[in-house]
């Protein structure tokens, strides 16, 4: 499969066009346990371009209810991200320090239960991810002014197209 360079910029002026708001393309899940992971999704969608249409363990968004947990889901969206070899992105848990605009963070309890996702969007003049997100809207948030045990950093790699289209 072709793989392409994941737009970056897209990605964070996407988060900045509706961190706090919503797209009226997508429904708002705030309601139903969160919208953190979809909004994340989304700033994801904006910097790929490609969705992975696999029913169950791709990634996509047609509809509230015609989705994949991938795309809403915490932990779902970490393991698709890891493990993809198929189109769409494809990302790597790397240290902090291996941050990039445009790539994913995810917050943990100790008990190794996930429950939040953002996307960065810079870094603060100390070297602290600076983050957007829904559900608590945020756009440019330090990442340290959040309360957290566990913290997962996932650089996106790149991005696979669907073999239809290489």
């Amino acid at each position: 499969m072709k793989v392409i360079e994941y737009d970056r910029p897209k990605a964070v002026l996407y988060a900045r066009r509706w961190a706090f708001g919503r797209n009226p393309m997508y429904y708002d899940f705030g309601a139903l346990g969160g919208d953190c992971t979809n909004f994340i999704s989304q700033c994801l969608y904006a910097g790929c371009g490609v969705m992975n249409y696999t029913p169950v363990f791709g990634w996509y968004y047609k509809t509230a209810n015609d989705r994949t947990a991938s795309w809403t889901g915490v932990e779902y969206l970490y393991r698709f991200l890891i493990a993809n070899a198929s189109a769409g992105p494809f990302a790597e848990e790397v240290p902090p320090a291996g941050l990039q605009r445009g790539d994913v963070v995810q917050l943990g309890r100790e008990t190794g239960d996930f429950y939040h996702t953002c996307l960065v969007t810079g870094f603060s003049a100390g070297g602290i991810p600076l983050v957007a997100a829904h559900s608590y809207n945020a756009f440019a948030r330090p990442l340290s002014s959040y309360s957290f045990e566990k913290l997962r950093c996932l650089h996106i790699a790149g991005v696979r197209l669907p073999e239809n289209e290489e």
